[in-house]
């Protein structure tokens, strides 16, 4: 195979925007729960060649039983250990992955991460239990607000217009392949359940975490934890922002993580 360093400059930059220079690691995104892969819409110019996954039961992928989820992720990862770009429930299933198989992982990228979702004696950033049985009650109704409410949310702490608002909800929105009632509730057990702050110590790859400072689900604070406590991080906060940074500030996002992922 060729290196890009015994090539013209020129041929350099066309490997690189490919993807097919050895050293370019390739690229994973993961979306949260209850949306699909199509919320990186705004990622799909800078990032052609990215991978962008479905979590089982979003976006018109399989159900599966929610103790499988993360191998069935797995089975989906390049051969050639990978950059994953996890956004909230798929920052959560990042680190699952890089826990259990870290040799398939070659960096991170937390995007509005927790490495536990919901409140615990000992974890005040979690979501709260009244929250938290909200959610549930509502997963349990199969209310079709809720989808309309949680993607309000995530876009709570941002100076959007309503046309700005309407635009990216029916860009980011697959309305054609909705989750399905067991991606739904498979993702929201997995909120509730998955806790890695105790793998912290174990994360040697180097890691990316990008927040918002007015995230309403995940909060900043989260973020900081996650910087603090894995080695080989950096962290960049976003102002006046809310949970999907990629979405609101796309540019800003595209630009820090295309500038650390080809210093990798």
């Amino acid at each position: 195979m060729y290196s890009c360093n015994s090539w013209p400059e020129f041929l350099c930059l066309v490997l690189l925007a490919s993807g097919e220079d050895d050293a370019v690691k390739p690229l994973v995104f993961l979306h949260g729960w209850a949306q699909s892969q199509q919320v990186w819409h705004k990622q799909r110019d800078s990032f052609p060649n990215a991978l962008y996954l479905n979590l089982p039961g979003h976006g018109g992928a399989d159900d599966v039983p929610v103790d499988h989820w993360i191998d069935e992720l797995a089975q989906q990862l390049p051969e050639k250990p990978c950059v994953l770009a996890g956004w909230s429930l798929g920052g959560i299933l990042a680190l699952a992955l890089t826990s259990r198989f870290p040799e398939r992982i070659a960096a991170l990228a937390l995007i509005s991460t927790t490495p536990c979702f919901r409140r615990r004696l000992d974890w005040q950033p979690g979501c709260d239990e009244r929250q938290f049985a909200e959610f549930e009650a509502a997963v349990a109704s199969k209310s079709p607000r809720l989808l309309n409410r949680f993607f309000a949310l995530m876009l709570h702490g941002d100076a959007l217009s309503r046309s700005d608002y309407n635009a990216l909800a029916k860009q980011a929105v697959d309305r054609q392949q909705p989750v399905s009632a067991a991606g739904l509730s498979g993702g929201l057990e997995l909120l509730g359940a998955l806790d890695y702050r105790h793998a912290m110590a174990d994360i040697a790859v180097p890691t990316l975490i990008l927040h918002g400072e007015a995230d309403a689900i995940v909060s900043a604070e989260s973020g900081r934890w996650l910087a603090e406590s894995i080695q080989h991080s950096q962290m960049q906060l976003f102002p006046a922002c809310g949970h999907a940074i990629f979405m609101t500030q796309s540019e800003k996002f595209n630009q820090y993580l295309s500038n650390w992922w080809s210093s990798l």
